[in-house]
């Protein structure tokens, strides 16, 4: 039968020592004796010595970093005793260990992180917390980082994205799962905290003014007192425009009135602040009245047309013309000043009708006498 080497660790627990033997896999504390880049030793209860080398010495908690003499630090066991009659063990395996209790604590509290920006891909950002993988969708980023493409094109949203690369945001932990290795994280979560005091100055009603940081297809957003708001492209003017860009820049200072405070998000109008043009319309226009307009925009069913800064109209295809039209760019394109008859008004809807078509002629007062009188 072989015999362990006199004074190995195996010696001690056929000798049946009193002390707690560690298994593989436990977690023991030592402290530093020596640490090098190829390999750490370590003081276990001052009866046995354990070493980490290799890649066991690669460890996501920070806490493996610059190790100093006489620290102490924890390892898991990997082997009983190696060939040198020294405990191998890893730090590996602790660090990760640590790393995720540390990830499930900052979920429990909310606390916040850093997060450094790894990669980039279409749905978020790789990033890395307390050296652990973790993913930052898209829809977590803060106002200042979410990626505002017209469109939703998602190339243009990419190379946004990559921009971020190498740089660090504040985040909080949405989700950890060790057994998984799962972590999300989110910026907006963050972001919101911040403006809840500033937020909490405002109501429903208000006025503010503030700066255009960004124009999409679907509104605007504006900064003001550190928050954010949005000016949907229904609320942006009380003429119909077709995109937010034509009547706004980036840069521009504008006022809005706040209609709505749901958690963080900030709904704004731009279009309260000015009095409703429809509701003296009648006064400047009245059914049957001739008008010159510019066509704005061709649709298949129909004509928008602008009669002044403040209203515009519609001529519908069923009143472009006397007479079916296959192609109706044939009577108009965008740009002509064309003259039509108003067929219809609806201030409270914001809508008006008109028409290309002739009128009836009206018969001669004296002819309509005498086809009444012979019949």
């Amino acid at each position: 039968m072989a015999t362990a080497k006199k004074g190995g660790f195996v010696e001690l627990m056929e000798e049946g020592s009193n002390m707690a033997i560690p298994q593989v896999g436990d977690v023991v504390r030592g402290k530093v004796l020596s640490a090098s880049r190829r390999e750490v030793k370590l003081d276990i209860d001052g009866m046995r010595v354990g070493v980490v080398r290799g890649r066991e010495l690669f460890a996501e908690s920070a806490e493996y970093s610059n190790l100093a003499d006489g620290s102490e630090i924890e390892a898991t066991v990997i082997d009983m005793e190696n060939e040198n009659g020294e405990m191998e063990l890893s730090f590996r395996f602790a660090g990760q260990k640590k790393a995720w209790e540390e990830l499930k604590r900052l979920f429990t509290t909310g606390e916040m992180v850093e997060a450094k920006i790894l990669e980039a891909n279409k749905g978020g950002l790789l990033v890395r917390v307390n050296n652990a993988a973790g993913f930052l969708p898209v829809s977590q980023l803060s106002p200042d980082h979410y990626p505002r493409v017209s469109g939703g094109d998602k190339q243009k949203i990419l190379e946004k994205l990559k921009t971020y690369v190498g740089t660090s945001f504040e985040v909080r932990v949405l989700d950890v799962n060790e057994e998984e290795e799962k972590l999300i994280v989110s910026e907006k979560a963050v972001w919101e905290d911040k403006q809840k005091n500033v937020l909490s100055k405002y109501r429903v009603g208000d006025t503010v003014e503030g700066e255009v940081t960004a124009v999409a297809d679907f509104g605007a957003f504006v900064r003001f007192d550190a928050l954010e708001g949005l000016v949907h492209i229904s609320e942006i003017a009380w003429q119909r425009i077709d995109h937010p860009r034509d009547v706004l820049t980036v840069g521009q200072q504008v006022k809005a009135e706040i209609i709505g405070i749901e958690g963080s998000k900030i709904f704004l109008s731009m279009k309260k602040l000015v009095q409703d043009p429809w509701k003296n319309i009648t006064d400047k226009y009245k059914i049957n009245d001739m008008v010159e307009g510019t066509v704005l925009k061709v649709n298949p069913f129909g004509f928008f047309v602008e009669l002044d800064s403040e209203i515009h109209g519609l001529a519908h295809v069923s009143e472009l013309s006397d007479t079916p039209v296959a192609d109706v760019t044939t009577l108009g394109k965008v740009g002509d000043r064309l003259k039509f008859r108003i067929v219809s008004i609806e201030p409270t809807e914001h809508r008006l009708g008109l028409s290309l078509k002739s009128q009836p002629k009206e018969e001669p007062k004296s002819e309509k006498k005498a086809d009444e009188a012979a019949a």
